[in-house]
């Protein structure tokens, strides 16, 4: 039995990281302190002040552990580190943590390539962002090359090497071909610099020139010359007005603030990248109204730049906790100094204020739509209560999908449905293991009775440990079982059901001869459901989908690199990965001379020479 009492006293008075865990020994909340004997003891005193959220935390503590280090930044370090790992409840946990796309343009190449990345990387090449709308940065990348010739591919290009017979792409127009040699690596690099000086907000000089060149085409009397330069004109001022200049700083900037009602918080970011706002962002922390503003924007900051791949120069806040030691660390994430300010009056005041403004409507939408969304849901469960007959509405909905081609591979799915939404952190992937061969029948067999077995076994841990059930993984079992399949599905699922006694219905998904969803099977009859209900079947159905075929994918590239390069002896995981990095391809390596090889890092001789030799043969 955890001793608080003991451990209380024996706590240090030294900076550290907190790690308190439940009676089912999961962590429920990290925190960090400067004295961690001060700071731990706060939680155990009976006190008023507490938000309902701590008093709630408190309340589920069985034991807490802490870890001492040498300094206050390192203990923030390590509290974004285990937070991340852990992911705990009662945490600030942002739902759309992701990573925000970028142009990239690989400048460090004597010919640049320009594509769409997530990942920040300190290669050397130039990047610009990030974008919060992705259909906006795929549309401008689209834009670019209609103003700009420049290569997509992944070849590995020298200007002094191997010529190649040039692509389509040259034929229409849409590339010099440099793998040709029919441009010169000066000639290539001015076509980098308009890009560049594109995405920078130097468009002045690019568009000044472009109307020369139509006038002098016209002149000329080259009138359809003249008119493809006109169309350039246009798409460089669309790719403009995709970015509105609000400030005549071109540092990188974040304005972040906040809105609370009666119960949330709205967090809204505005991206500012050259005086340019290039996206916006918000984030809902639910139950976050009694919770100290300082304290929530300090650990919002800690959760957005622990995950986000880019940490701007300037940060603006309204307020916030620990200021100069998250100074300290976003310095150190970004690799030179980052300043977060708290403006009083002035232009960047005002921002602030438009910011907050935001977050309030956008708050204000996310209740209303949440209301919409219950009522919908509500209605759509009653629905499928009715047409399947059920004695209760299906609260917690799970649907099966086996995943294969050609029997390799194979893989099944699990999600859930809780009150008509997805509930992500419930999903499951089995890797099939008895079963050889494309036979969906008995896959499906194998993930069922694995997926209630581990439920029995747990039950039976959480009635021995005398535990509580909302904890649990597998222990909490579906009201209804939605199959991606016919009778031969549901009669499996039947059949494994039976074994383990549960009583729990099953129907089946089934599809038209275009693959689009058309209804339920149910006690052997086909049923027709309304329009309403189909959607969310189609939906429940796509997401089974989807989720299997993602992992199904994820485990076919590991083998297929497996088969090429796992075998090239003196090559381990780590040059592999910066083979890749390098060269883009494994066709990329397959081509590259010995020079190139050792150029990469890790590379040496002996594995430069293995890597030649293994393609050779």
């Amino acid at each position: 039995m955890f001793d608080f009492k003991y451990q209380l006293k024996m706590l240090p008075e030294k900076p550290g990281v907190y790690i308190m865990r439940n009676n089912l020994n999961e962590v429920i909340y990290v925190g960090k302190a400067k004295i961690l004997k001060n700071r731990v003891r706060q939680y155990f005193r009976h006190s008023k002040n507490h938000s309902k959220k701590v008093k709630a935390m408190v309340s589920n503590i069985a034991e807490f552990e802490y870890i001492v280090t040498d300094s206050e930044i390192e203990a923030l370090i390590l509290e974004c580190n285990l937070i991340k790992k852990y992911r705990p409840r009662y945490n600030i946990l942002l739902k759309d943590d992701k990573h925000y796309p970028f142009i990239k343009v690989t400048v460090n190449e004597d010919f640049p390539r320009i594509f769409v990345t997530r990942i920040l990387a300190k290669d050397g090449s130039k990047y610009f962002g990030p974008y919060t709308d992705v259909s906006a940065v795929y549309e401008t990348m689209e834009l670019l090359k209609k103003i700009f010739p420049i290569r997509t591919c992944k070849k590995f290009i020298k200007e002094n090497g191997d010529k190649i017979r040039p692509c389509l792409n040259y034929q229409m127009g849409l590339c010099k071909a440099p793998c040709s040699g029919y441009i010169s690596k000066a000639e290539y690099q001015d076509i980098v610099k308009g890009i560049i000086d594109l995405l920078s907000g130097r468009d002045d000089f690019i568009i000044k020139k472009l109307k020369n060149d139509m006038e002098r085409a016209s002149e000329d009397l080259e009138f359809e010359k003249a008119a493809r330069i006109r169309d350039r004109i246009f798409a460089v001022q669309k790719v403009v007005e995709k970015q509105k200049i609000i400030t005549g700083n071109f540092e990188d900037e974040d304005f972040i603030n906040m809105y609370c009602d009666d119960k949330d918080t709205c967090v809204q970011v505005f991206f500012l990248r050259g005086g340019k706002i290039v996206g916006r962002e918000h984030f809902i922390i639910e139950d976050s109204a009694d919770d100290e503003k300082s304290q929530v924007m300090a650990d919002f900051i800690k959760e957005f730049y622990g995950g986000t791949a880019f940490v701007p120069k300037y940060i603006f806040l309204p307020f916030v906790y620990d200021r100069e030691l998250l100074e300290e660390w976003l310095s150190m994430k970004r690799g030179s100094k980052v300043l977060i300010k708290i403006p009083k009056k002035g232009e960047k005041k005002d921002t602030l204020n438009l910011v907050e403004e935001n977050a309030g409507i956008t708050l204000k939408h996310f209740k209303i739509k949440i209301i919409r969304d219950k009522k919908l849901y509500e209605s759509v469960l009653k629905d499928l209560k009715e047409v399947l007959n059920l004695d209760l509405i299906p609260e917690r909905i799970e649907a099966y999908d086996i995943s294969d081609i050609q029997g390799v591979d194979s893989v099944g799915s699990m999600v859930v449905f809780e009150n008509g939404k997805p509930k992500n952190s419930d999903y499951r992937r089995f890797k099939i293991n008895t079963v050889k061969g494309a036979n969906d029948y008995d896959s499906m067999k194998e993930i069922l009775t694995r997926r209630f077995k581990h439920g029995f076994d747990e039950i039976k841990g959480i009635q021995q440990r005398k535990l509580n059930f909302a904890s649990g993984k597998f222990c909490v079992f579906p009201d209804l079982i939605m199959m991606d399949g016919g009778r031969g599905q549901i009669n499996i699922a039947l059949d494994v059901l039976r074994k383990f006694d549960l009583d729990i219905p099953v129907c089946g998904m089934v599809k038209d001869e275009n693959h689009n969803t058309r209804g339920l099977i149910y006690n052997n009859i086909e049923l027709d459901v309304n329009s309403k209900l189909i959607k969310f079947i189609a939906r429940v159905q796509d997401e089974v989908h989807r989720f299997a075929i993602t992992y199904h994918r994820s485990l076919r590239k590991k083998r297929v690199l497996h088969s090429i390069l796992d075998d090239i002896p003196n090559v381990g995981d780590k040059r592999r990965k910066e083979l890749l990095k390098h060269f883009g391809s494994i066709e990329n390596i397959k081509l590259a001379t010995y020079e190139e090889l050792i150029n990469v890092p890790s590379i040496d001789k002996r594995a430069a020479d293995s890597i030649i030799q293994y393609f050779k043969s």
